[in-house]
């Protein structure tokens, strides 16, 4: 009789083990939540990651598919937090537009590029670039030619021109702007250097 209490305690506990894919595994637990579980993760999975930095709509849509909230819950919160200016993809294009120019030095083009990268829309792109103009643009990579050009004044010409005309084009500068910005650098460090001697 003890035996048999041994044996079928054994069976029972066996048969209480997860199987994979059979509902009980902690790998299925999302599925089992409730909606209402479901959108209250998907609300503090958001608050979460807004709180570490700006992101646009669509690369919210992306981490809620990653935490497996199903899409119709996911679309309702982010319309929720839209409505409540939680997530609002003009103002993050505008802040990507000013913060890349004023702390990266970014052209038009490669701003517009991290953009559509982003997921913002191709009107909200355009709209936050717009602000950028040819002048504007060609006024940076001076500015930016100018500060590496005395870092690297020490190097040979044909070298010293590779290295910033590569460094320029990284930035997303059209070569007419880059050779243009490299010389307008050469000949404001050669005015400096006359001038102090």
């Amino acid at each position: 009789m003890a035996f048999q209490r041994g044996r079928s305690k054994s069976s029972r506990s066996s048969s209480r083990r997860p199987i994979p894919g059979d509902g009980n595994s902690s790998l299925d637990q999302p599925r089992l939540l409730s909606p209402e579980k479901l959108e209250t993760r998907a609300r503090n999975v958001l608050l979460h990651q807004l709180a570490r930095s700006a992101k646009s709509t669509s690369q919210l849509r992306k981490i809620l598919e990653q935490r497996e909230i199903p899409s119709e819950i996911a679309e309702k919160v982010l319309e929720r937090f839209t409505e409540v200016g939680l997530i609002d993809d003009a103002a993050y294009a505008e802040t990507i537009v000013n913060s890349r120019r004023n702390y990266k030095g970014l052209a038009k083009s490669a701003i517009k590029r991290e953009l559509n990268e982003k997921g913002v829309s191709q009107e909200l792109v355009e709209e936050a670039i717009s602000v950028i103009t040819a002048e504007d643009d060609f006024e940076s990579a001076k500015q930016l030619a100018i500060r590496r050009y005395r870092q690297m004044a020490h190097l040979e010409r044909d070298v010293r021109t590779r290295r910033l005309a590569g460094y320029l084009q990284r930035k997303g500068y059209s070569s007419t702007s880059v050779f243009a910005a490299i010389k307008f650098a050469e000949e404001s460090y050669s005015q400096e250097a006359d001038a102090n001697q």
